[in-house]
């Protein structure tokens, strides 16, 4: 293989050579590697989802009053009090900001790929940390863990599927990322109905450990390869994402990166001989910028639509909800295909973002989650004694589950990785994941005033209305970024392109898909 290629040939004749769009190759065996790189991501995606589902199959065994006890995952020798189960299962929840904002700023110098396995080491000590806790000290450390270890990946996380996907998978990809944090969650609730929880905890152990080993075999970001001056290392990367070609098969895209990296490099501007990338500072101008508060503005509203929409509450107190409602099956049970549609629905987005874009899932999904939570807080406000209609509460809420995940739930995790410019992209995505667990504590801390002030049916009724009115204002703002390359993204937001008015690029117009790789945007963190 080359060591790289010959940047020196690029001259300011020859650069206008270099091919505009190279069109990608749609074939399974280029796709196969870029799954599989996701994939590997994807097993540390599904151990934070089992964090997150980890402390509700504890705490029926913490709590104070059980009355007899005769189920041995119950039997435990820890005792909590309410106020100390009240930390204990949102802990988590505030120290996942503080890592976000951490997480940028590790990722730039260590890359994504060894701060996604790094990252694996905060799990594997809280894990076992869970499993022989003596006190409510290691219960709480074990929390602080698990919380900072999910901020820390939001980063690395979002940025790598968005740098090693061509753009037509782009969309259909990162949705995974949701996905497995939901199944994540759902694993342990079926884990929890047959084990103890320090089972459970021993258990999970492995799937870190799992999630290191698959990321070391996979490629290091080309693009962030490129920025650090390792061309020959950026090839080799792009052969491999690319169906395990041959050098010369990848230096088109190659000479594009390069191409494009070098020609927004103030150093190198007059100086495209030099391969050589150093690191400066980004700027904390860059995040006074439109390009930057257009984006965030966005994927805030997408979380605080998804949180506020109704779903982290539904999710969180589901079991009292359906017991005031009334369901013709248990309430437990009802929880469990409430947990069974979520998984179904992100499922049905992974498959159909490709296809439909964002925009028309995004419309369906707050319409019909909006409509959902409006009918089951008349029927609360109807049928106040539950002796009617018992089945419609189950079914609407249930449905709300599914459409809220079709759409407006992972919608503001595929955005992130993509809408950002990439020299604040790292930190961006970190602040971004922060606000949006901001957002998710405190549709949960709001929740119980909502109750007492407005009732049941008032606090659906608003849960409605916010996610209607959030499908009106996605109407008028939310660009379509399905299939177009992280370039023409940037330009929307810059002004120079519309991405509104315009639909989607079809699958089947490879020439309007842009580049192979989507990441031909130079980071100036790099340069």
């Amino acid at each position: 293989m080359q060591k790289g290629i010959e940047v020196g040939q690029c001259n300011n004749n020859e650069k206008s050579s270099l091919p505009n769009n190279v069109e990608p190759k749609k074939t399974f065996r280029s796709a196969l590697p870029q799954i599989l790189a996701t994939s590997a991501k994807n097993i540390l995606l599904l151990g934070y989802g089992m964090t997150l589902g980890f402390p509700t199959i504890v705490i029926p065994s913490l709590q104070p009053h059980h009355g007899n006890v005769t189920d041995l995952r119950e039997k435990d020798t820890l005792s909590l009090t309410e106020e100390q189960i009240s930390w204990f299962s949102s802990i988590n929840l505030i120290c996942v900001p503080l890592g976000c904002l951490m997480s940028g700023t590790l990722t730039q110098p260590l890359g994504r790929k060894r701060a996604m396995i790094l990252v694996n080491v905060p799990f594997i000590v809280a894990w076992v940390m869970f499993h022989y806790a003596s006190n409510v000290g290691m219960l709480y450390a074990s929390l602080v863990l698990t919380g900072l270890g999910g901020g820390l990946l939001e980063a690395p996380v979002l940025t790598y599927v968005a740098e090693i996907t061509q753009p037509h998978l782009r969309g259909m990809l990162s949705a995974t990322s949701s996905m497995c944090v939901i199944l994540g969650v759902f694993i342990q609730f079926l884990m929890g109905t047959m084990l103890s929880w320090r089972t459970v905890a021993s258990i999970n152990v492995m799937f870190p450990v799992t999630a290191v080993v698959a990321l070391c075999f996979v490629p290091e970001s080309p693009y962030w390869l490129i920025g650090r001056g390792r061309v020959a290392d950026a090839e080799k990367s792009l052969c491999w994402l690319r169906g395990w070609v041959k050098p010369h098969e990848v230096q088109p895209e190659l000479l594009q990166l390069v191409s494009s990296l070098k020609s927004h490099s103030p150093s190198n501007r007059h100086n495209v001989t030099s391969v050589s990338f150093t690191p400066s500072c980004s700027s904390w101008r860059n995040y006074t910028k439109r390009n930057f508060l257009q984006p965030y503005s966005l994927v805030a509203a997408g979380f605080f639509f998804g949180h506020f929409g109704g779903m982290t509450t539904l999710q969180t107190y589901a079991v009292s909800i359906f017991a005031q409602l009334g369901t013709p099956v248990d309430k437990y049970i009802a929880t469990l295909y409430l947990g069974l549609v979520q998984l179904g629905g992100a499922l049905i987005c992974v498959i159909l973002v490709h296809w439909t874009g964002k925009r028309p899932l995004t419309c369906v999904s707050t319409v019909g989650s909006g409509v959902c939570f409006i009918v089951v807080a008349t029927y609360a406000y109807l049928y106040s004694s539950r002796n009617s209609y018992e089945w419609l509460p189950m079914t609407f809420l249930i449905g709300s589950a599914f459409l809220s995940h079709v759409g407006i739930r992972l919608l503001p995790w595929i955005l992130i990785g993509e809408v950002y410019p990439s020299e604040i992209r790292g930190v961006a995505s970190g602040a971004s994941g922060s606000i949006g667990y901001i957002f998710g504590f405190a549709a949960n801390k709001v929740y119980f005033y909502m109750l007492n002030s407005m009732t049941l049916p008032g606090t659906f009724w608003c849960y409605g209305a916010v996610s209607l009115v959030g499908s009106v204002f996605f109407h008028f703002f939310l660009p379509e970024t399905e299939g177009r390359t992280l370039l023409e993204i940037q330009e929307h937001f810059e002004g120079s392109r519309n991405l509104l008015k315009k639909g989607r690029v079809s699958s089947k117009d490879p020439e309007k898909l842009g580049t192979v790789n989507p990441a031909l945007v130079p980071d100036e963190t790099h340069l």
